[in-house]
C-alpha cells in the first residue's frame, strides 16, 4: 500500500477553454483524470510485481500553479529503485525544449501534464525500463489553443535476449495499430533516433516507441492512442521481468550493470527532453531526477571481452533492428 503523503495539497484544476469542450478542442480535465488513474494503477501493479516494498509519496506544488505526486520505491525485492511520477504544471512561456520544434509557440503561456515511469531492477538480467505519456496546451485560455500529446516506452537491457526484444516490440506494434500500421514503423524509428547517444555511437537499449507533437487526426484519436501507450507498458514489461528475475548473477554481471547505468545517466543529463523541460520550467528537482539509477560507475576506455555476453549486447542489441517483424 502507498504510504501517506507528506503534503496532500491537491493539484490545481485545469484551465478550461469551454465548459464542454467542442470535438476539436482539448478536454484537459479528462486527460488529468486519466493520468492520475494511470499512476495509481501502475503503482499498484508494480508493488505487486516487486513483492517487497511499497511506494512512498511526496505531493508538491509548482510556483506558477499545479504540482504533482512523486512516488518512489527503494530497495524492493525486485526493484532497486523505481519511480512513477504525475505532474501538472503551468508557465508563462514554453521552455526552449518544448518550443524548439514549434517556434511559433515560443513565449506563449502553457499547461503541461504527464506521467513518467522508470524502473531500475537489482538483478542485471532484468532490464531497466522507461515510460512516459504527456500532454501540452499552449495559449490554453484562448478560443483556439495549440495542443499535442507525446510519450512512449523503451527497454534498456544489460544482458540481451532476443525473445524479450521481440515481445517488447510486438506489444509496441499492437499499441500503434489503431492509428495505422505505418505508425509503429514511424514511432519505432523515432525511438531509435531519440534514445541514441551520439557521443558513444550507440543506442540506449533496444528501443520501443517514441512520439511527440501528436495532434492529428483529432483530439479523441490522439488521446485514445496515448492511453493505449500508457496502459501497454505493463503488458510489455511484466513478462520479461518474470522470465529473468530469478536468473543467478555474480559480481561480474553486477559490475557490468553499474557500468551500463552510466550510459543511462549520460543520456538523461545530456539529451533527455523531459529532464531538460522539467529543469527549464522550474520543476521540482528531486522529482525530475527520480529517473537516475541509485548507483552507477564509469570506467576509462573499458572494452568487453571478445565473444562474451557483454560483447553480444553491443554487437546485437545496441543497434537499431526490426525486432517486431522477426519470426
Amino acid at each position: 500500500m502507498l504510504r501517506p503523503a507528506r503534503c496532500c495539497a491537491p493539484v490545481d484544476p485545469p484551465i478550461e477553454t469551454h465548459c464542454m469542450p467542442a470535438p476539436d478542442l482539448p478536454n484537459t480535465g479528462a486527460v488529468l483524470t486519466f493520468l492520475q488513474s494511470l499512476q495509481d494503477s501502475l503503482c499498484s501493479a508494480i508493488e505487486s510485481m516487486d513483492g517487497g516494498a511499497p511506494f512512498r509519496e511526496d505531493c508538491w506544488r509548482h510556483d506558477n500553479g499545479g504540482g504533482g505526486r512523486t512516488r518512489v520505491l527503494d530497495e524492493g525485492a525486485l526493484i532497486e529503485k523505481g519511480g512513477v511520477n504525475f505532474s501538472h504544471v503551468r508557465g508563462d512561456a514554453l521552455p526552449p525544449t518544448a518550443s524548439a520544434r514549434r517556434p511559433e509557440l515560443a513565449g506563449l503561456a502553457f499547461e503541461a501534464a504527464g506521467v513518467s515511469l522508470v524502473m531500475h531492477p537489482r538483478n542485471p538480467y532484468v532490464p531497466t525500463s522507461h515510460m512516459n505519456v504527456r500532454f501540452f496546451v499552449a495559449a490554453a485560455d484562448s478560443d483556439n489553443p495549440a495542443w499535442w500529446f507525446g510519450g512512449g516506452f523503451d527497454l534498456t537491457p544489460y544482458y540481451g535476449f532476443v525473445e524479450d526484444a521481440r515481445h517488447w516490440h510486438r506489444v509496441a506494434r499492437d499499441a500503434c495499430a489503431p492509428l495505422g500500421s505505418h505508425r509503429y514503423d514511424e514511432f519505432k524509428r523515432w525511438c531509435d533516433d531519440y534514445f541514441y547517444l551520439r557521443h558513444r555511437d550507440e543506442t540506449r537499449g533496444v528501443g520501443g516507441l517514441f512520439f511527440d507533437d501528436l495532434d492529428a487526426p483529432d483530439f479523441a484519436s490522439c488521446f485514445e492512442f496515448t492511453r493505449r501507450v500508457g496502459q501497454s507498458w505493463l503488458h510489455a514489461y511484466q513478462p520479461i521481468v518474470e522470465r529473468r528475475r530469478e536468473t543467478p548473477y555474480g559480481e561480474r554481471e553486477r559490475e557490468f550493470q553499474l557500468y551500463r547505468r552510466g550510459r543511462y545517466v549520460e543520456f538523461n543529463l545530456v539529451y533527455d527532453r523531459g529532464t531538460l523541460f522539467g529543469l527549464q520550467s522550474g520543476g521540482r528537482t528531486e522529482s525530475i531526477l527520480m529517473s537516475m539509477p541509485p548507483c552507477a560507475t564509469w570506467r576509462y576506455d573499458w572494452q568487453p571481452d571478445p565473444d562474451s555476453a557483454e560483447a553480444e549486447l553491443y554487437e546485437t542489441f545496441l543497434r537499431p533492428r526490426d525486432w517486431g517483424d522477426e519470426p
